[in-house]
């Protein structure tokens, strides 16, 4: 059984403008996370060893506590971050350049098995919201 659920999407923007999507603070607010939920961001220290500590709040209200590390950053081609409370997984972020846009490659590795054979049926259909919500913000623009 793998631990890592892959995703990819095609977005009709440079991976230039993909990626300022995901190194803006409100920008990220604003679509990070599942169909219905906000957040609310207490630190994105945004560099390589930087520190991004956040609440998620669901739909119901309920607050889920976040903190990642940034573990690498390649401006315009990939991200790379380490969620540092449980559940504990590594995420990478990469952007290809593609005939008409940008290619999204998302790779989410957790770190034990058992964990990510129970979070499947969240995580599989959250991470497709996730970037659902994106592409939303995309076509929103940087305003």
């Amino acid at each position: 059984m793998s631990t890592t659920f892959r995703t990819s999407r095609q977005f009709a923007a440079p991976p230039a403008v993909v990626f300022a999507a995901i190194a803006d603070v409100e920008r990220i607010a604003r679509w990070w996370g599942p169909a219905g939920f906000s957040n609310r961001i207490a630190e994105f220290d945004f560099r390589p060893g930087g520190r991004w500590l956040f609440d998620m709040i669901g739909p119901d209200g309920t607050v889920y506590a976040n903190e990642s590390l940034f573990v690498s950053i390649e401006p315009a081609r990939q991200v790379v971050l380490r969620h540092v409370c449980a559940p504990h997984f590594q995420l990478s972020i990469t952007l290809e350049p593609a005939a008409d846009g940008t290619l999204l490659l998302w790779a989410q590795t957790f770190d034990d098995e058992a964990v990510a054979a129970a979070v499947r049926a969240i995580v599989e259909p959250a991470n497709e919201q996730n970037l659902d919500r994106l592409a939303a913000e995309l076509a929103r623009g940087a305003g």
